[in-house]
């Protein structure tokens, strides 16, 4: 199967490296917008000022797990650094980051009288 190398939009720029882990791991461009536009799970990445999302993937016996490592730049544009499919179940790493004044709204709503 020969893999469609992905354009760089107005919204989604790849690296090389997001190429060669979607070509090894058989993944698509379109699978990889899929788990962008719905992730089952979202995390801070490991690399500073990154995010990690998560899709399932697979079935119920051999469950897998299709991951994305992705940086916000400047204007809306996503800059996707890695893509790789993890062959189990993992496990949750962490809270989901929040932006503060989501927090601050959220508790205005929460603490104020009905």
């Amino acid at each position: 199967m020969r893999l469609k190398i992905p354009k760089n939009t107005e919204r989604i720029s790849w690296t090389n490296h997001s190429i060669d882990k979607m070509r090894y791991y058989g993944l698509s461009e379109a699978r990889l917008k899929r788990v962008l536009n719905n992730p089952k799970r979202k995390e801070l990445g490991i690399a500073p000022g990154t995010v990690a999302i998560m899709q399932s993937a697979g079935s119920k016996k051999h469950p897998t797990e299709i991951w994305i490592m992705y940086q916000n730049l400047k204007g809306g544009k996503i800059r996707i650094i890695t893509a790789w499919r993890y062959p189990a179940k993992s496990p949750i790493r962490g809270p989901i980051p929040i932006p503060p004044e989501i927090l601050e709204e959220l508790g205005e709503i929460t603490n104020s009288p009905c």
